[in-house]
């Protein structure tokens, strides 16, 4: 019966059936042939909605959308540009820095391409950088960021590791400051990777000018001070996470709206209602997936499956291993929704087994599964740079190869050096 129902899934997931439809259905089903009333499901999504952290999410999804919307990432490029487009490969560097914190802000990598791309891939060829190497850094820059506050992803891990009630106790401030290292690894290893492959190449470089430099830095006047209002409010201590992202919503809102006017007040109510969408199915797929977390745990699959892997494997470091190829797989088939919202309910109990603490575990999980956006079938990441540099998926898959390379040597250091996730949490 249970592979007659799995099957039955499966073929609805290829069909197309919406994700949360799936998980729903499959939690009836299991609570039906437990004899579990189905009552339960209405009980958790009221539960989740109730979740004061899940108060952030909406929050920094309607800043993130208002920021899309503005030319916030213009000016991003023209003050870096203006800080660092003086030294060699000064430009790479802002790529992908001006990537991570704009993936960070907006919870989209699919938009730092579409934002940021616009802007970098053509100044990159201009600079020196070939075409392959642009498109490689590009697609792979925007990947970077998931492991920054006020990452989507981040919160919806944290948010399903603590309703599960497993192991240590985390909050979400230190999730987010568990990123920081990780982030910056990547970030570095990549830079790194630049800096070597282009190191026969003569590079074009701009002037040093501090009038180009005001210049941007007035224009930015209202932006800059925005990563520091988020990030000094939650690692200050000054904010909660649901008081900093109504903090960061209102800021952007004033400053997009009232004092540049990129958005106007007759654009705002479509944003609102394209962000209210994504909140609105973040939230379904929670809410069934916790349903769905205690039918699999009263069934004792974790134990299941912990007992089936100690076959195999006895040590935490031979567990990791394991976990890393199961994540680097699932990347590549699974947006990075689906991929947390079925697969941590399974994974934490048996994580927790072998003495792996949760936040550990989550930068893992967002390590690889940011991995996935450049890994085909499915890396959205591939095809939405595709799409916006019109250029044959083959040809951005295999410019993306060396970066990706690249990032699962980050990913090695992370996984096995559980210190760089903990530095600034013990």
């Amino acid at each position: 019966m249970i592979a007659l129902i799995s099957f039955a899934l499966v073929v609805l997931a290829l069909a197309g059936v919406p994700l949360f439809a799936i998980i729903a259905l499959a939690t009836l089903t299991g609570y039906y042939f437990s004899d579990i009333d189905l009552s339960i499901i209405g009980i958790e999504l009221y539960r989740i909605a109730d979740t004061p952290l899940l108060v952030a999410l909406p929050l920094f999804i309607i800043a993130g959308y208002v920021l899309a919307e503005s030319k916030a990432s213009q000016r991003l490029v023209n003050l870096s540009q203006a800080l660092l487009g003086g030294l060699p490969h000064g430009l790479a560097i802002i790529a992908l820095v001006s990537c991570a914190f704009f993936t960070a802000f907006t919870g989209a990598s699919g938009a730092t391409i579409v934002a940021l791309g616009a802007l970098l891939y053509p100044a990159l060829q201009s600079v020196g950088y070939s075409q392959r190497s642009s498109l490689g850094l590009v697609t792979s820059g925007g990947s970077l960021g998931l492991l920054l506050v006020p990452s989507l992803p981040l919160i919806i891990y944290g948010v399903l590791a603590q309703q599960m009630d497993m192991g240590p106790s985390f909050t979400l401030k230190q999730l987010f400051l568990a990123g920081l290292l990780p982030t910056l690894i990547m970030v570095v290893l990549l830079c790194a990777w630049v800096v070597w492959s282009n190191r026969h190449i003569k590079l074009k470089t701009q002037d040093f000018n501090w009038s180009n430099i005001w210049q941007a830095i007035w224009a930015a006047r209202w932006e800059i001070p925005l990563p520091f209002v988020v990030l000094g409010g939650i690692y200050g201590g000054w904010f909660a996470i649901s008081d900093m992202a109504a903090v960061t919503a209102l800021y952007v809102l004033i400053v997009e709206v009232v004092l540049y006017r990129e958005v106007s007040l007759r654009q705002l109510p479509g944003i609102l209602q394209q962000a209210a969408t994504m909140i609105g199915s973040i939230i379904l797929i929670l809410g069934v997936s916790l349903a769905f977390s205690n039918l699999i745990i009263d069934n004792e699959i974790p134990d299941r499956l912990l007992l089936w892997i100690q076959q195999y494997v006895d040590s935490a470091l031979g567990f990791l291993l394991l976990l890393n190829i199961a994540l680097l797989v699932l990347g590549a088939i699974l947006d990075i929704f689906s991929a947390l919202v079925i697969m941590v309910p399974l994974i934490l109990p048996v994580a927790l087994s072998f003495n792996i603490h949760p936040v550990h575990l989550g930068i893992i999980f967002l390590a690889n599964l940011q991995i996935g956006y450049l890994t085909p079938p499915v890396g959205m990441n591939l095809f939405i740079s595709s799409y916006r540099f019109k250029q044959p998926i083959t040809t951005v898959v295999r410019s993306v190869i060396p970066y990706a390379l690249v990032l699962l040597v980050g990913l090695a250091l992370i996984t096995y050096i559980p210190w760089l996730s903990m530095a600034f949490i013990d």
